[in-house]
């Protein structure tokens, strides 16, 4: 083999060469975090963050496709900068754990932040979600187009985000993973305590409707077993962590119901220490239902 590569010509040899370096360079992973969306809905440019496979730029095939979603005060870039999505993902498919996958990251923060439309009507992120940016980044990226290869995770308030994406469209997702989920106001008592509310006259008729539709405990025990067993769930929560009881009920609704899920309480708060390291669990869980069993 030696002896017949040191007889092709020398600028074939470089071609060779070029061509090597360029392939293993082009295995590298990529995170792009200035991207953005035009939205008719919110009237604005909205900015996103995507994480592309290390086999991106060489392939022709589609990929699965994670919609990773941060916490209050933090916004596209969290789970970039204080997350690394993009070593830890990078050490996950190396290792066999994860399949390569496309990881899209929106911002919730800026305007009013959450997931979530408003009770006024006046700011509809979730409209946005599913009719603009879902759309938008699906036909932008080489992204699998069905429920089985789309998932959904997110901690704290992209926690309670992760819940109700999941909630009002089991038939888009096949996993969904929140992480120390904040579950939102429980009452309409504090619904109506809300900062952004105070001086809103709603009836209790109104906010208890807008609970209906926006609590994750509420959706799951007015939801039907068949709607709920399509998704597969993964909560995961620190024993330590502030939001503990939510999601503890959430496990125990959900138990009750029948409903199959993976529940997780680590050693931990509600910190980026915590999510670094839950984050490879669900990679590895969301692989296995991209998966044919």
């Amino acid at each position: 083999m030696l002896k017949n590569l040191l007889l092709l010509p020398k600028t074939l040899l470089c071609f060779l060469a070029l061509l090597t370096v360029a392939q293993i360079h082009g295995q590298h992973s990529k995170v792009y975090d200035n991207l953005t969306v035009k939205s008719k809905i919110l009237k604005e440019e909205r900015n996103y963050a995507v994480y592309l496979p290390p086999d991106y730029e060489l392939s022709k095939r589609h990929y699965p496709v994670l919609y990773l979603l941060h916490g209050y005060t933090d916004n596209h870039t969290g789970w970039v900068q204080f997350g690394e999505v993009r070593r830890i993902t990078d050490q996950a498919i190396a290792r066999g754990k994860a399949t390569p996958m496309i990881i899209v990251m929106p911002d919730a923060d800026t305007g009013q932040p959450g997931y979530t439309n408003t009770i006024d009507g006046k700011w509809k992120f979730e409209e946005f979600f599913f009719e603009e940016l879902m759309p938008t980044v699906e036909s932008r990226f080489r992204i699998k187009k069905e429920k089985r290869y789309r998932a959904v995770s997110g901690l704290s308030m992209g926690g309670g985000g992760t819940f109700l994406y999941a909630l009002h469209r089991p038939d888009l997702f096949a996993s969904a993973c929140p992480l120390s989920a904040w579950m939102g106001p429980q009452t309409a008592e504090e619904l109506a305590g809300f900062q952004q509310l105070k001086n809103k006259k709603l009836s209790e008729e109104e906010l208890e409707k807008y609970l209906d539709i926006n609590n994750p405990l509420r959706l799951v025990e007015s939801m039907s077993e068949k709607d709920l067993n399509s998704v597969r769930w993964f909560i995961d929560c620190g024993d330590d962590d502030f939001l503990f009881e939510g999601n503890s009920l959430m496990h125990i609704a959900m138990t009750k119901k029948k409903i199959k899920h993976e529940y997780r309480v680590r050693d931990g708060g509600h910190t980026w220490t915590y999510w670094r390291a839950s984050l490879p669990l669900v990679l590895e869980f969301i692989s296995a239902g991209f998966h044919q069993y």
